[in-house]
């Protein structure tokens, strides 16, 4: 193995200069074909960002290299083809100051078909993933410009293995005959027993698509319901016979043939006129109920009979039966309702509420149902509004259905945006809408005060000024808000060219200079900066912090003006541009880990979770806005239990704890070199600190972090990828 710029150092690598690495020679022979590199490497010093080079024309070139993704702590992989005969592979360990300890570095040969399956497979979100011959294409072209593919759709291929696990959590946890027997002995315990009027619009729907519909709902095993369905003057001869024959069979099942076509907004007005229970659920007519999806709402609504408005878990099935894409949903989320109708279904709504709102408005045709969810949401507190954490709905996806490509219904689309507008004003909100690229959901930007109230941005430091120059120099040149200070908290710094840079700091008037000449403890200094803070809001920014969109603080500050808001997280990235924050999910790790960590910059998330505001349990202390009026009322940081980690998610807890929600926006960008000045947890005293910290925690929190409402229990809590728990 031959190096450059990197030195032995006890049995780890410690880098000389600015351009470390590593060659291993993984042949006697020169070889070429598809690969599977694998790395494992662990972190002493700096922070690691491996790159994986061949030779092209002799000479290593940024073209043939890739960097390789990380699938676990310390371990990297990727998936490559090696088109021109190499026997040597170079590994860059980072992209600056590090010192690490390789532990395996392999090369795996595959055979061409594995590869190349993987290049095919394309981004549907079916349960099985098809050909895309322009993958190929573009894997062709890449080979052929460097000699070097390599896997890009890294989402593509969790896809595939989701659907897997999906099939795999269908068998262990979905509802089954044993499951069944313990439903049917809770129904027979039930006190009231409250009939469900379920309302089917229909139009010239395919014969066999209609009778599973129906047949679904005869199927449950709760008996008080009616079918109301409305068909819409389906211009096919064979819908009202069909229909009759279905009213003949069973005399809950109730029909109104409307004269004229109204559209699916009027038709179900019609299927709520001939409704007589006193909840009332919502199915297409295409889709299909589970056999217990009434009997578990009659089991919640047991469990909690004031609520007026329930929505469970769904997922998808094709035209063969096939069910994937399940959307394990959270808790009552009013941030991301303004965001996406994430109720969807199965959504169930008391009838004296519909009729107290006057029903579907037809000028909100293919948004009908996210307008009437958002006119009652609008009344409703957070008990009112009940999820059940249960696949109970079957939503069909079809290649011109809503659930196949949700740009379908172009009108839809414009009609949610129209009913998004309306609930704002009718709400006195002022504030625009816009459509987030590339998707059919929303963000909304609130508008601000005329005068926009001060902001203290604290940044406690100690040394580092090449880091903190970069963050002061980045936040005053790009950010857009009109009102804010800065306030750096020097710790104890002792580095001459770092005080020299505070007093050039001072000297300009950029920043007020504290001095916390006490040990390092992140809560206390925190704290401290806040008793001398001018704004009526304050920010918690880390020093390695460095700002990307102009309009991150007037995002933030927005967002934390609403009423009900507590602390206000940002989108954070690491400097390859993945994700490092986009709030946080309690219970992950054993305490609290960050949502979708190390997914790219541009993905999507979890059903959109990257893309759209939302409300959250906690954000990171790296970035954190607050109104100082709270911030104090709740005691601020922890500076006696939690002196470094966990502060931020014990804080944001306890602002929950006094009856606010917290949120974040993914419209505030920035990225975090994190940790640069506090290190890592790399000595005995420092991992005992720690582990006196996660005992704290879990002492103080434990059932909240067993369960984040903003979290479905059936995702896994052992990564931070929303992936299904099978544990």
């Amino acid at each position: 193995m031959a190096a450059h710029d990197v030195a032995p150092e006890g049995d780890h690598w410690r880098a000389t200069g600015k351009d470390p690495f590593l060659v291993f020679r993984i042949s006697d022979k020169p070889v070429w074909g598809a690969f599977v590199f694998e790395l494992e490497i662990d972190t002493i010093a700096g922070r690691l960002h491996p790159r994986l080079y061949i030779q092209a024309g002799g000479q290593w070139s940024q073209d043939a290299s890739v960097v390789m993704r990380r699938v676990g702590v310390g371990y990297y992989k990727i998936h490559a083809f090696v088109a021109a005969p190499i026997n040597a592979v170079r590994l860059d360990p980072a992209e600056s100051e590090c010192a690490f300890r390789v532990r395996r570095f392999a090369a795996r040969p595959v055979k061409f078909s594995t590869f190349f399956a993987r290049v095919m497979r394309g981004g549907q979100n079916q349960g099985h993933e098809k050909p895309n011959p322009s993958r190929l294409v573009a894997a062709m072209r890449q080979v052929a410009r460097s000699g070097f593919a390599f896997e890009t759709l890294k989402q593509a291929s969790k896809r595939a293995q989701m659907a897997q696990v999906y099939q795999e959590w269908i068998a262990a946890y979905d509802y089954s005959a044993p499951m069944a027997a313990s439903v049917h002995g809770r129904l027979e315990r039930l006190k009231a027993r409250p009939k469900f009027s379920v309302l089917m619009p229909t139009y010239n729907t395919p014969p066999k698509i209609l009778d599973e519909a129906i047949q679904s709902v005869c199927d449950q095993i709760y008996d008080n319901w009616e079918l109301c369905i409305a068909d819409d003057c389906s211009p096919g001869d064979w819908m009202r016979p069909a229909l009759e024959k279905w009213m003949s069979k069973d005399s809950r099942i109730k029909v109104v043939f409307r004269e004229v076509n109204g559209h699916i907004a009027e038709a179900t007005n019609s299927a709520f006129e001939i409704a007589t229970g006193e909840y009332v659920a919502l199915m297409d007519h295409d889709d299909v109920l589970r056999p217990h999806a009434l009997a578990e709402v009659a089991l919640a609504l047991a469990e909690h009979p004031n609520a007026q408005l329930i929505y469970s878990d769904e997922d998808k099935i094709d035209d063969e039966g096939r069910r994937f894409d399940p959307y394990f949903k959270p808790e009552w989320n009013p941030q991301l309702l303004l965001s996406q109708n994430y109720f969807n279904h199965l959504t169930v709504h008391t009838a004296d509420n519909i009729r107290s709102v006057g029903g579907w408005r037809k000028d909100f045709n293919g948004s009908q149902d996210y307008d009437i969810n958002l006119r009652i949401a609008a009344h409703l507190g957070t008990h009112d509004v009940i999820h059940i954490p249960k696949i109970l709905y079957h939503w069909r996806a079809t290649k011109d259905s809503a659930a196949g490509d949700s740009r379908q219904k172009n009108y839809a689309i414009v009609n949610a945006e129209k009913a998004l507008a309306d609930f704002l004003s009718v709400q006195g909100i002022k504030a625009n809408i816009e459509e987030v690229a590339g998707t059919t959901w929303h963000r909304v930007k609130y508008a601000m005060p005329d005068e926009p109230p001060t902001v203290s941005l604290i940044i406690p430091t100690h040394n580092q000024h090449k880091v903190l120059q970069v963050c002061i120099d980045s936040i005053v040149e790009k950010t857009t808000y009109p009102n804010y200070e800065i306030l750096v908290v020097d710790n104890n710094s002792n580095d001459p060219e770092s005080l020299a840079y505070f007093s050039e700091l001072e000297d300009g008037g950029k920043v007020r200079l504290l001095r916390y000449p006490h040990p390092f403890n992140y809560s206390a200094i925190n704290n401290f900066a806040v008793r001398h803070a001018k704004g009526s809001l304050v920010a918690l920014v880390n020093n390695d912090i460095e700002v990307i969109t102009p309009d991150w603080l007037t995002e933030m500050v927005a967002l934390a003006l609403r009423p009900g808001i507590g602390c206000v997280g940002a989108k954070l990235y690491y400097p390859n541009d993945t994700i490092q924050h986009a709030g946080i999910v309690l219970g992950i790790g054993g305490v609290a880990g960050h949502s979708h960590k190390y997914f790219d910059r541009d993905a999507t998330g979890y059903f959109g979770r990257l893309k759209l505001a939302q409300n959250v349990s906690a954000v990171t202390g790296a970035c954190l806005l607050v109104r100082k009026s709270i911030y104090e009322s709740v005691g601020g940081l922890d500076e006696d239990n939690l002196k470094v980690a966990f502060n931020d998610v014990d804080f944001c807890l306890r602002v929950m704890e006094a009856g606010y929600s917290n949120a974040f926006t993914p419209f505030a960008e920035l990225y975090h070199h994190e940790s640069l000045s506090r290190g890592t947890e790399d000595n005995p005293e420092k991992r005992a600190r720690f582990e006196r910290e996660v005992t704290y925690m879990l002492s103080k929190w434990g059932p909240q972090l067993a369960r984040d409402p903003h979290y479905s229990p059936h995702l896994t809590l052992r990564r931070e990828d929303f992936s299904i728990n099978i544990d």
